[in-house]
């Protein structure tokens, strides 16, 4: 396991694919998530000669988690100097749902950084139902039952077919998540908070200058794709797709045709040759 020490926190990374390589993919978690989460896509990438960069910003699983809340352009920062630790000059990033918006973060933030960024299933600002859905996550994280949370918080993420056709896998997962550090819900919690107090982005996204692709998912009730809709509106070299039949995690939902739509906006916006 490999970790840095950036501004006084160890954050866990993993490099893949090319390492060598010239065009980087750096691959930003949603909130629950860590490195792992990225199977269905990191392959798909290593296939095509990317080099892949993974890592859990500061309160998720693997990394540390020190006191809260923290900002987003903290985390973005804090990615920026990892890479310039790896000696990576210049990222695709692709983010989903609190990844996302860490992402159009750095965008922001290290324009000169960013090739291209791809946006999945998040917001720039939020309403009063997604505050709702997210105080509702953050009480059942303190209650600190690993199984009621996941299935507390399943019903927001996944589509209705989803759940349906998936319903032994998901159990499985409840019962992974017994297996979490004792601390990974003080974590959740923190970013939480970061989440609720730190999102609103609507407003800078203008300045977000580089090839930016936008996706979410038709049946996504956590994040509907009105928000993914602001900020096609407001970024100027944006592309917006929505995948039918699909949820909050589109990453695990419709793997292939998202790869397929990621795989084509990042290899247009790249150096390599096809």
């Amino acid at each position: 396991m490999a970790y840095k020490t950036i501004n006084g926190t160890r954050l866990y990374y993993e490099i893949r694919g090319n390492e060598g390589g010239s065009e980087t993919v750096a691959f930003f978690n949603g909130v629950m998530a860590s490195t792992n989460s990225w199977s269905l896509q990191t392959g798909v990438f290593e296939r095509f000669g990317y080099k892949i960069l993974l890592h859990d910003f500061k309160g998720q699983l693997l990394s540390e988690k020190p006191a809260g809340p923290y900002t987003f352009s903290e985390h973005a920062e804090e990615a920026l100097l990892l890479m310039k630790e790896l000696d990576i000059d210049k990222v695709h990033i692709i983010g989903t749902s609190y990844g996302g918006e860490v992402a159009l973060r750095f965008a922001i933030d290290f324009p000169e950084m960013v090739k291209s960024i791809s946006i999945i299933d998040s917001v720039s600002e939020l309403d009063e139902v997604l505050k709702l859905f997210i105080r509702n996550w953050k009480e059942a994280a303190g209650k600190g039952d690993p199984v009621k949370f996941f299935w507390n918080m399943v019903p927001t993420i996944y589509s209705n077919s989803f759940i349906k056709s998936n319903i032994k896998m998901l159990e499985e997962r409840a019962n992974a998540l017994k297996r979490v550090s004792e601390d990974y819900f003080e974590g959740q919690i923190t970013l939480y908070d970061t989440f609720l107090s730190d999102v609103y982005m609507s407003d800078s996204l203008g300045r977000i200058s580089c090839p930016t692709l936008l996706v979410c998912g038709e049946e996504d009730i956590l994040k509907p794709r009105k928000f993914s809709k602001i900020m096609a509106d407001r970024i100027q070299r944006s592309e917006f797709a929505v995948i039918p039949d699909c949820g909050h995690v589109t990453i695990f939902e419709k793997p292939d045709v998202l790869n397929s739509l990621l795989l084509g906006f990042i290899m247009k916006n790249s150096d390599l040759e096809a």
